[in-house]
């Protein structure tokens, strides 16, 4: 469904391109396209003036992630319930490159600046550290650059880049975030943890802010926690939903906008 948000609040149109459950959907840089995927493992893209599909394909396993390539607006990786991660190239409906794991689900993707290197979060926790949870790789090569990123015993249900400084948060079943650095060797900064909120097994959604000084998570009591991004203190709670609240967005336009969701369906536009 595709709302007025701002405006309105009205939902504008409906595609049904999909025969199960819709997991995960982004715009393109453009806004005239819709990239969609789910458990019936299709990926559709759909023209949002026509409804039309102008690239449709087969994806072998249900979807749980899909990201734009930041810089070619033909490209975009999925992945999902598998040990793969797949780059598809819109133009020939074709695989470009795949890249192999030992795991059994691909929970978040994330590009680093540039689009050279992809991270990508896991169900991979181990009793005793938490080995592949967060795996950097080389998108041109598909070679893995890094899977001894973090090392605690949680999974990581979703990932957010800075939007001006080299770094990005990983959200963690342990509830709290923990911040790394976006270059190479990508360690983990021990003297920031932005914790407060909880996650208790909800895929938990973050987010920065477009000028990248606060930090805002949902969280599975419902509310939404904005955080300082240098001192990691919590600046404002908001009581949002009754429901796990599932995500938390900025307007990317209009900054003073956010968009939360919850467990159940429900959406709100907070000014």
């Amino acid at each position: 469904k595709v709302w007025d948000a701002v405006d309105t609040g009205r939902c504008l149109k409906a595609y049904s391109c999909h025969s199960c459950a819709v997991r995960a959907a982004q715009w393109s840089s453009c806004g005239r396209t819709i990239l969609s995927g789910g458990f019936d493992s299709m990926l559709h893209v759909t023209d949002v003036e026509t409804g039309k599909q102008i690239f449709s394909s087969n994806n072998e396993f249900r979807i749980s992630a899909l990201k734009f390539h930041p810089t070619e607006s033909n490209v975009f990786l999925c992945g999902g319930f598998s040990p793969e991660v797949k780059a598809w190239d819109m133009r020939t409906s074709k695989v470009l490159r795949v890249y192999k794991a030992a795991v059994q689900q691909t929970l978040d993707i994330l590009f680093l600046p540039e689009g050279r290197e992809f991270l990508t979060s896991t169900d991979a926790v181990s009793r005793d550290s938490a080995d592949r949870t967060v795996i950097a790789w080389d998108f041109q090569s598909a070679a893995k650059i890094s899977n001894q990123i973090f090392h605690e015993r949680y999974t990581c249900p979703s990932l957010s880049v800075h939007p001006r400084e080299p770094v990005f948060v990983a959200q963690t079943n342990g509830n709290y975030m923990a911040l790394f650095s976006a270059q190479r060797p990508y360690r983990i900064n021990k003297r920031k943890r932005y914790e407060g909120h909880k996650v208790e097994g909800f895929a938990v959604g973050c987010e920065f802010s477009p000028d990248g000084t606060l930090l805002v998570t949902g969280s599975s009591d419902g509310k939404v926690f904005f955080y300082n991004y240098h001192s990691a203190r919590v600046i404002r709670t908001l009581s949002a939903h009754e429901a796990a609240c599932v995500s938390a967005i900025f307007h990317p336009v209009l900054p003073s906008l956010l968009a939360t969701c919850d467990w159940t369906g429900e959406i709100k536009i907070w000014q």
